[in-house]
């Protein structure tokens, strides 16, 4: 990957990382350790999950203009954030950009980033 340009553009934008989170939050829902989590109607943590990452990887702030700071662990810790369910969550994350084609080096990048918060999040043990 071309140091000099963000994860945002080097996946191609806000179109394949929309593709990337409506692929991720089918895998999510169906495994048996995070699908309890979510809410049934899946699609406002789709999009702020989108707006999130678009941020994150540094793209237009999305996020922060529509919900402020992201504070992501504070908005965590009413979930049981298990290490079983951070490596889940990174998992079903891998999945989701080995099918939209990311390229290897890139998915390594990506799931790198993502690491650190993932288990950045984990609060509990059971």
């Amino acid at each position: 990957m071309n140091r000099n340009i963000s994860i945002y553009e080097a996946i191609g934008g806000a179109e394949v990382l929309r593709s990337i989170v409506e692929s991720f939050y089918p895998k999510v829902k169906e495994h048996p350790l995070l699908g309890p989590l979510f809410p049934e109607d899946i699609d406002p943590v789709i999009d702020r999950q989108f707006q999130f990452l678009t941020q994150f990887f540094g793209g237009p702030t999305l996020y922060s203009d529509a919900h402020g700071h992201p504070m992501m662990r504070a908005r965590h810790l009413p979930f049981p954030v298990t290490p079983e369910r951070a490596m889940a969550w990174l998992d079903c994350m891998r999945r989701a950009l080995e099918e939209m084609n990311i390229d290897a080096e890139l998915r390594k990048i990506i799931l790198d980033r993502l690491s650190g918060p993932a288990h950045h999040f984990i609060n509990t043990t059971e």
